[in-house]
């Protein structure tokens, strides 16, 4: 299971029962978070969208669909990126923590689509 939590809500920062690896998913550390307040496993900065695709999306909803499908293209160029979560996944839980204000459209919640619809598939072939 993958478990998704905002960076910015009360009690993220912290590891609660059933959270399993816990993974940053950003390319850049959240703003206002001090590294001691945040409690992870690892920083997966190759996992995150590339700057220019992050810029262009710039959280804007209308662009989610197309940012999504350029942010898939991104993750299969790049499947030793994902990697550690695969494995993560194969052993219990995992969340993803991310710093987006928008908890609908962000990277988080992309790349947990992705896992969750192409981790089978992968474990059948990889």
């Amino acid at each position: 299971m993958i478990q998704l939590k905002r960076v910015y809500d009360a009690g993220a920062g912290k590891e609660s029962k059933g959270d399993g690896t816990r993974f940053l998913v950003e390319r850049l550390w959240p703003r206002g978070i001090k590294k001691v307040d945040l409690h992870f496993n690892a920083w997966l900065k190759d996992v995150a969208p590339s700057t220019a695709l992050r810029q262009w999306f710039n959280h804007d909803p209308a662009k989610w669909k197309e940012f999504q499908k350029r942010y898939i293209a991104e993750l299969d160029k790049n499947p030793e990126a994902v990697e550690p979560i695969r494995s993560a996944m194969r052993h219990g839980n995992v969340t993803f923590l991310y710093s987006s204000h928008d908890t609908e459209h962000n990277n988080a919640v992309a790349l947990k689509t992705y896992l969750t619809t192409h981790h089978k598939a992968h474990e059948k072939t990889g």
